[in-house]
């Protein structure tokens, strides 16, 4: 409770004012701890992108992606999966929608054999819509 002194009287009057003040330093405290938190919730499997001069588009708000590493591994998100169990893996990850696209990332040192066989598995499991990823700008750092 806030009282307020001054005046003539000897009497303390209330005040029913909220102290907004700790309100907002909570606020501020959570929009830190957001900013710092939201870019290392995303993990990624490391590869080493191919640069692309191309326009860059939207994503969408739950991307799938399938790497194919240099070790010619795949990973479906942050999870190795086997070129037989990609199909399942894909259904799963989709919800059986196989309208959506999936983005396809590759190693610079992968084999332009290896990546069409990628997109092959693709094809054979029914997911059309393909986009290759790269690194932003047309120079490589």
């Amino acid at each position: 409770m806030a009282f307020q002194l001054g005046g003539g009287d000897d009497e303390l009057t209330e005040t029913h004012d909220i102290n907004v003040t700790p309100f907002i330093d909570v606020v501020l405290v959570l929009l830190i701890v957001f900013m710092v938190a939201a870019p290392l919730a995303t993990v990624d499997v490391p590869v080493d992108l191919p640069s692309s001069t191309a326009q860059q588009q939207q994503r969408p708000d739950k991307p799938i992606f399938l790497t194919l590493r240099s070790d010619m591994s795949l990973y479906l998100g942050d999870q190795e999966v086997s070129r037989e169990g990609l199909r399942a893996a894909l259904d799963e990850a989709s919800g059986h929608d196989r309208e959506q696209r999936v983005f396809l990332r590759a190693d610079t040192t992968v084999p332009y054999g290896e990546l069409t066989e990628a997109m092959n598995l693709l094809r054979g499991a029914g997911y059309l819509k393909l986009a290759l990823v790269g690194l932003d700008g047309g120079t490589r750092p």
